[in-house]
């Protein structure tokens, strides 16, 4: 229930991540959708990891938009360079 609830966050975390991100975004909506996604997800596990969380319990909303916004400024960094 927890993963399912992070996949759906993330998914709203990645459209503000694009709106908070600064610059040029070299990707479109649905790459964007999957980071935030895929940002709420690392920021739960990590959560939990550090103890932050209880086992399956999803990352808050802050944790889950800083995880996206830097899972995007990588991908735009590693986009820029090739």
């Amino acid at each position: 229930m927890g993963l399912i609830v992070a996949l759906i966050i993330g998914l709203f975390i990645g459209l503000l991540a694009r709106l908070i991100f600064p610059g040029p975004n070299p990707h479109g909506f649905i790459a964007t959708s999957l980071l935030g996604i895929a940002g709420s997800v690392v920021a739960s596990y990590l959560g939990q990891a550090m103890g932050l969380y209880l086992p399956g319990e999803p990352a808050g909303f802050i944790a889950s938009v800083l995880g996206a916004v830097i899972l995007l400024a990588i991908y735009s960094a590693v986009l820029r360079r090739k």
